[in-house]
């Protein structure tokens, strides 16, 4: 079924800056209206409000907070993962003595190339296996219990303990290991090698890992101007705005449409936000922006570069079959168990991902098959059937549902989702609560929301939403015959934990 929108739809989607003859009335015409006319005509002077609410802020305000800094640069770090896993390839099935005296344990020897998180940066010789270390090594050969036996740089040798051989398979990044403890024998002492008698390991103690991340702030501007006399001008038309302004001044209108676009901006910045390439801020040798140096990369990270970058991005729950979008939906739960395991969760989806997840949840209830569904959905027969959820439970996880304006209105996401498809942002899973950093900055560690906003301020200047008034309207401060009115704001989004997070494409 397809939708055919009417031929004089109104979806102009932005304001214009000239006067055409849609946009005002003509009283001066004689095509049949206006002052030409001998019939007063019936004018209705209240403005319709034909979007609903237009604006889209408020995703933020949900989901996180806001807090003051001080510097050019955010830099906070993350927790690594507490237990030693790695991926590598067998690289030789037969090596090595065995450890023990007149053992005829089979060798093989592992070179270890990789954490097992992708998003974790190995680096040489930067794993925590050591000698006698208890290791579970897994690859489509089979899963072999061993015990380490020689240590050398990025290379360890593995005996398996019931004697089997370990096959080669030089296949990159196809064999898990993972630390699970240690043997020794009695008076035994840390070893550096099979058979030897130095009393330190030559890895050494093991050390916490950490990931470090940054963020910049970027300035966001707008301003609106009215010129002296047209603030003295009454319109015949009643205005009224998202903010709870209303008369028949239109400027003020224009203002605070001005200044509701301005707030959704404040927000837009922080979802779409980008960092540049270094070098990207130059065209034809000039800076874009004014008082960067070339070469400088510009720019913020927002929520949804974090995400496919740091985060999980999957392309399944497309309506399509129910029952594969269940299955899709198991394949994130699994994904969230072996990351953080953050058991409440916010989905904030497009329409027809919310509708696709309506669905899936319906055809799991068997008495849904006639169309009705009394008491399962708090229902009875004399009222309207509810088809919607805001919430489930699957598994150990809770999911809280709700429509993401910005994803479904033509002028904003919506229209480029439209546009293009195959590359559409059709959701996105939050997790809920706190999450434990180190603030570099302040020294200690704290617990702040995974997404938080960090403005600029200090004793001086608050420029979390800056608003001033200049001109000769009102309070004059200058010669010009107008008032304007300016907006600026200096913030960046932090997104902590985006491996806990999930887009959907």
């Amino acid at each position: 079924m397809a939708i055919t929108p009417g031929g004089s739809l109104n979806s102009v989607p932005a304001p214009i800056q000239q006067a055409l003859s849609s946009n005002y009335f003509d009283f001066t015409s004689t095509a049949g209206e206006g002052w030409a006319q001998q019939y007063l005509p019936d004018l209705m002077e209240k403005e319709a409000e034909v979007f609903g609410p237009r604006t889209i802020s408020g995703f933020l305000s949900q989901v996180g907070a806001e807090e003051s800094m001080s510097a050019d640069q955010v830099v906070w770090s993350e927790q690594g993962r507490l237990h030693l896993s790695y991926t590598g390839n067998v690289s030789s099935a037969s090596a090595g003595a065995a450890l023990y005296t007149g053992g005829s344990a089979t060798v093989a020897q592992f070179t270890i190339t990789a954490n097992i998180d992708a998003n974790a940066t190995y680096t040489a010789e930067s794993h925590g296996i050591r000698v006698n270390d208890t290791i579970i090594l897994s690859n489509v050969n089979g899963v072999y219990k061993c015990i380490v036996s020689v240590v050398a740089a990025d290379v360890i040798d593995v005996e398996p303990y019931d004697g089997s051989v370990i096959a080669l398979l030089t296949t990159a990044n196809a064999t898990t290991v993972l630390v699970y403890g240690s043997e020794y024998g009695k008076g035994d002492s840390y070893r550096a090698a099979a058979g030897g008698s130095t009393a330190t390991n030559t890895r050494g103690a093991n050390e916490p890992s950490f990931k470090s991340f940054t963020n910049k702030p970027i300035i966001i501007k707008d301003y609106y101007e009215v010129s002296g006399s047209d603030t003295a001008r009454i319109g015949w038309v009643e205005v009224a705005s998202e903010d709870g302004q209303s008369g028949y001044l239109w400027y003020l209108k224009a203002e605070a449409d001005t200044r509701a676009r301005f707030n959704d901006y404040l927000e837009m910045a922080m979802l779409e936000g980008e960092l540049g390439v270094a070098g990207s801020t130059e065209i034809d040798g000039a800076d874009i922006i004014s008082g960067t140096s070339a070469g400088n990369a510009v720019g913020t990270e927002g929520l949804f570069a974090a995400v496919e970058s740091r985060g999980n991005v999957t392309t399944g729950i497309t309506g399509v079959n129910a029952a594969t979008d269940l299955a899709e939906f198991d394949a994130i739960l699994a994904e969230f168990d072996s990351q953080g395991a953050i058991e409440e969760n916010m989905m904030f989806l497009n329409r027809g991902t919310s509708l696709a997840i309506d669905d899936m949840l319906a055809s799991m209830n068997s008495y849904g098959a006639g169309g009705t569904s009394y008491g399962v959905f708090n229902n009875s027969e004399d009222m309207a059937l509810n088809l919607g959820f805001s919430g489930f439970r699957r598994g150990s996880y809770d999911f809280y549902k709700s429509d993401f304006r910005y994803l479904n209105d033509k002028a904003t996401r919506g229209g480029i989702n439209a546009a293009s498809a195959a590359n559409a942002i059709r959701g996105i899973i939050i997790p809920a609560g706190t999450s434990t950093v180190y603030d570099q900055m302040l020294g200690k560690n704290l617990k702040r929301p995974f997404l938080h906003v960090r403005y600029r301020a200090s004793q001086t200047d608050d420029r979390r939403m800056k608003t001033w008034v200049t001109g000769s309207v009102g309070a004059a401060t200058s010669a010009l015959d107008a008032m304007q009115i300016h907006m600026l704001s200096e913030r960046c989004l932090i997104t902590q934990g985006a491996n806990n997070f999930m887009m959907l494409k």
